[in-house]
Parts: structure tokens; C-alpha cells; sequence
């Protein structure tokens, strides 16, 4: 299938890969411009979002990148001005930036923890406060934010500050989905389960002693018998960035390959 974004502008934060392989971000911007959609790269790291842009644009497409710090004002400001200078508008925000913290909270210090909610968290406060301006004055537009089923469920390990952070952009993605629906803006969230991506060969693997044994345990948990990946991710986003979801709004579509369906919810 191909064009179910046609013509539409795209900005997917968090658009490269921290590692090889293919991150949520890196998957998502080559989905969505697979379906024509013009997409706005945006990434701490040039490189990694150079290296999107060149795959997308061997395939096609059309990519513009930007650098920025998402959980900066500033950056931000700057980096949706910079997108509507390129492509005079923005039909989809796709937030995806993210950072993982394991540790309950004995164990995360507090510049941890005030680092990882201003990257999980205040960076969509912060692009969704620049960008839904944009989205008013054009008539509408879709917001899809990436959460994590850890915003309910314990994953297996202590995480207090990302689940705390994953509970709170379902709270503002209903909010800003009740608020601006009469402005014709969509805003949802996507809800991994365990998925195998760079993040989780990386930052999650330090809980354990053996990367190997930490993927097959988490395959194990999945009742399909293996974990997810990106693609999984960026599929969901597709569909709820396009026009066939043009009555969907304020859901969390949890893509997990039925693993919250054996887990108990944290108390609460």
C-alpha cells in the first residue's frame, strides 16, 4: 500500500537511531514518506538523522533534517519555524524522542530524573505548544506521541521515572485530543510492549549481565513468542497519522503482541 500520506508533511522527532539497526524514530520517517509524505528529520545527533534522510531519499523520498534539542523552547521554536520555512505547513507531529532510566527511585538521582522527564515529556509539551498554532490556522492535523505499555504495567525491572513519564504523555495526548478535536487535531498514542530496538541493546541492557539472555528472556515473556520491533511501531503510526483514522482521537493503541494481556496492571 503506498500514498496514504500523500503530500502531507511530516515532523518525526527522534527521527535516527541511537544504534545499527532501526530505532522507532528511524522506522517511522522511512514509513511515513514510503506513503508520501515529505518528512521534517529531526534528531540531537546530525548524523543520524543524515543517515535516515539518505535512506529515504535513495528510496525516493524527500527529507529535510534538523538538529535540535527537543526539551529546549528555544530549539524548538526554532525547529518548527525551520519546517514551515521548508514546507509552508505541518499535517503530522510524530514525537518520538526518548530515554530509558532503569532504577526505582532509591536508585535514579534526581538529575536523572529531571533529565529523563524533560526529554520524555517536556519535549512534547514543548513541540505540541509550537506546533498545534500551526495546526489551527491550517485546519487540522494529526499528533501521535509514543508512550510505552509501562505506563500501566510493570515491564519486568524497576523503571520508575520512565513509567511515571510514559503515564504522563497519556494524560496530555487525551487532553490536547479532547481540547483541540473541534480544530479538526487528532492526538494519540502508540503503547510498545517489549520491542527490540537499539534502546533496548543499549541503555536497558545495562540491568542486565548478559544482552543475550535479557533478549531471550524478553522474547519469552511475549505470548508470541518474540519481542516486537520498529517497524511494528511505525506501521501503528502510519495508521494513525493517515486520513483512514480521521475519526480516531485520544486513543492508546497498545501494540504489544499480547503481552498486556498476561500482565496485571501496577497498583494504583
Amino acid at each position: 500500500m503506498a500514498d496514504r500520506l500523500k503530500d502531507k508533511i511530516a515532523i518525526v522527532t527522534g527521527a535516527g537511531s541511537i544504534g545499527p539497526g532501526w530505532g522507532n524514530g528511524k522506522a517511522a520517517a522511512a514509513a511515513f514518506a514510503r506513503e508520501g509524505a515529505k518528512i521534517f528529520a529531526v534528531d540531537l545527533n546530525p548524523d543520524a538523522a543524515a543517515e535516515t534522510q539518505q535512506i529515504i531519499a535513495d528510496e525516493g523520498g524527500t527529507c529535510e533534517t534538523y538538529t535540535a534539542d527537543v526539551s529546549s523552547d528555544g530549539d524548538v521554536r526554532d525547529m518548527v519555524a525551520a519546517c514551515i520555512d521548508a514546507f509552508e505547513r505541518i499535517d503530522v507531529l510524530h514525537n518520538n524522542v526518548g530515554i530509558v532510566e532503569p532504577g526505582g527511585p532509591v536508585e535514579i538521582g534526581e538529575n536523572a530524573w529531571d533529565r529523563l522527564i524533560d526529554v520524555n515529556v517536556k519535549s512534547m509539551y514543548l513541540t505540541c505548544r509550537h506546533v498545534i498554532p500551526h495546526m489551527v490556522e491550517q485546519g487540522g492535523g494529526a499528533i501521535v506521541n509514543v508512550s510505552s505499555i509501562a505506563s500501566f504495567h510493570s515491564i519486568g525491572y524497576p523503571c520508575a521515572s520512565y513509567s511515571a513519564s510514559k503515564g504522563a504523555i497519556n494524560a496530555i495526548t487525551r487532553d490536547i485530543a479532547a481540547q483541540y478535536a473541534p480544530k479538526g487535531i487528532r492526538c494519540n498514542a502508540i503503547l510498545p510492549g517489549l520491542m527490540d530496538t537499539p534502546l533496548i541493546r543499549g541503555a536497558v541492557a545495562d540491568a542486565y549481565d548478559n544482552i543475550d539472555a535479557m533478549l531471550k528472556k524478553r522474547d519469552a515473556q511475549c505470548p508470541m513468542g518474540f519481542m516486537g520491533d520498529a517497524w511494528d511501531t511505525a506501521n501503528a503510526a502510519v495508521f494513525l497519522a493517515s486520513d483512514e483514522a480521521r475519526y480516531v482521537t485520544g486513543i492508546e493503541l497498545v501494540v504489544d503482541g499480547g503481552l498486556t494481556l498476561t500482565m496485571s496492571p501496577m497498583p494504583g
